[in-house]
């Protein structure tokens, strides 16, 4: 007997289910179909596609048809593999150091050879200007936007920015290169780890995106950033690694440079052809990578010439003019100890790496200034007044805080397993911890320190670091990450919005490049087996 029937009326009717009709689909329809759903949506294991195969194709035999899809995972992944869209072939090089090798006491990194896997970027970027999908979503020349209520001038995506509308000028005013269209290709390199219980497993990617899309697009993933590259990641001398990631640059992007002093007709997503520049835009890295751009010493600022000592002085911004000039008038003693400059850079048409390093949101400020400075900075704090024992114990309410506060607004209590005390914070870490740690710190601190905290959260004004200083918690402030946020302005100016610029964007890409592949691999030099997966 089934149920009453007022009970079957007051129920709620569900969401309708969209089942996608496939009789009407041809045979190779079919086949991407259920390749994309074995491979990339189930990711079914090789013994799970052959036994489902074979119950597949007996079914068939039964009702007397000979036709199968696949015959087994061997032939899907052939199918996979010779998929012609999007299809950018993954290369290699080695790299050794040829230095002076010492006869006794040589370190493994002089004598081994160093595996760099890349992508062609020109065929990358090709791909993304051909993408129909966001066709209409595509800035194809820069402009300048204003409000109608008070002409004031504003900053969203990056062609929207004074650095795209400078160099479109350029472009212009060459008559080889006139009525061009300017193509920004935005990098941004990384290092993640893929696990950390069966050892160093990390992986040091290189991305690519075209400036021209809008900044959602790039947010959404809909294949406007890439990986380009795996780079050596070494552990070695500082100047080695160095030279090691410059020229690993520069053989990745060399074909890149011919375009980017004469055009070529590139294909566009509305199925018009454009005769296009190439031109490196802004670089996304945190601040150790940018010291390896930059070629400084570490606690110096890329951005500008504030002496390591005192960054808060309002100094003049580095170029890449300035740079060689002191290069040519200066000794390398002079260079380290006035200007922080140890080597010379790569060098590219219309590219200077102090200028196009670009802010970094992530880095910069959720996990630089907010989570490795003031959060570091009240524990420090605790320890000093309380001391060990009883700020062990704010230190735990503190965490027991966080958890009912995530509780109440409905996040996600499993970001802090163990509290606020583990080694490896990740984006979603800090932010979550962003979203209460105001509330939960009032009362065990300086009601100053709550101020810093609200000012930093607010983004509108620099952390007044004087607050730690009347404590005498910290002793020195010459901090880069901090000093980095008094360029944000000018650089917004520059190239727009930095919501389109932020690593969060490849953080998230991680997932998909690096961490689910490498879980798809037997975890034995896995890297061979995740280039084709990718």
């Amino acid at each position: 007997m089934g149920p009453p029937a007022s009970i079957g009326n007051n129920l709620t009717p569900g969401p309708s289910v969209i089942v996608e009709d496939i009789s009407t689909m041809g045979p190779c329809h079919v086949k991407f179909k259920l390749a994309n759903y074995l491979f990339m949506r189930n990711q079914t294991p090789t013994h799970s596609i052959d036994q489902l195969l074979n119950i597949w194709a007996a079914s068939l035999v039964q009702a007397g048809s000979k036709f199968t899809l696949f015959s087994d995972h061997r032939d899907l992944y052939k199918t996979i593999d010779n998929t012609p869209l999007s299809d950018v072939k993954w290369q290699s090089f080695s790299v050794k150091y040829t230095g002076a090798i010492p006869d006794e006491g040589a370190l493994p990194w002089m004598e081994d050879s160093h595996d760099v896997w890349f992508r062609d970027p020109c065929d990358v970027v090709r791909n993304m200007l051909a993408n129909s999908e966001f066709a209409m979503e595509i800035n194809l020349q820069p402009y300048r936007k204003f409000a109608t209520e008070n002409d004031e001038h504003q900053w969203k995506d990056l062609m929207s920015g004074d650095w795209s509308w400078a160099h479109a000028d350029k472009i212009s005013e060459n008559p080889d290169t006139h009525g061009s269209m300017f193509v920004p290709v935005i990098l941004r390199s990384d290092k993640t780890t893929v696990s950390v219980a069966t050892g160093q497993n990390d992986y040091y990617l290189l991305y690519a995106s075209i400036g021209n899309v809008q900044n959602n697009v790039c947010r959404a993933h809909h294949g406007a950033v890439a990986v380009i590259g795996f780079l050596a990641l070494p552990k070695s001398f500082r100047n080695f690694r160095r030279q090691l990631f410059h020229s690993s640059l520069s053989f990745i992007l060399k074909n890149l440079e011919p375009a980017m002093t004469k055009p070529e007709v590139a294909r566009f997503g509305d199925g018009h052809h454009w005769c296009v520049i190439y031109g490196l835009g802004p670089y996304i890295a945190d601040y150790e990578e940018q010291v390896l751009l930059a070629c400084i010493l570490r606690n110096w600022c890329a951005k500008c010439l504030s002496h390591r000592g005192n960054l808060d002085d309002i100094s003049l911004c580095r170029s890449r003019s300035h740079t060689d000039a002191l290069i040519e008038e200066c000794n390398s003693g002079t260079l380290k100890s006035k200007y922080g400059l140890v080597a010379i850079y790569e060098q590219f048409p219309r590219a200077d790496i102090h200028e196009l390093l670009a802010p970094d949101i992530l880095h910069q400020l959720i996990k630089g200034a907010y989570k490795d400075h003031l959060v570091e900075w009240v524990e420090k704090y605790l320890l000093q007044t309380h001391g060990k024992k009883q700020a062990n114990i704010i230190l735990d309410d503190i965490d027991q805080r966080c958890i009912f506060s995530m509780f109440l607004h409905s996040l996600d209590c499993a970001d802090f397993p163990q509290g606020l005390h583990f080694k490896q914070w990740t984006g979603d870490n800090s932010k979550a911890l962003m979203k209460v740690y105001l509330p939960v710190i009032e009362g065990y601190v300086l009601v100053n320190v709550v101020h810093a905290f609200r000012a930093l959260l607010e983004f509108c004004y620099l952390v007044r670091r004087n607050v730690f200083k009347t404590t005498r918690v910290v002793t020195t402030f010459s901090l880069p990450r901090q000093h980095s946020m008094s360029h944000y302005v000018y650089l917004i100016r520059l190239f727009g919005a930095l919501n389109g610029l932020c690593s969060s964007i490849t953080e998230s890409k991680h997932v998909k490049a690096i961490k689910e592949p490498w879980r798809c691999s037997s975890r034995c030099k896995a890297l061979g087996q995740m280039l084709p997966t990718n």
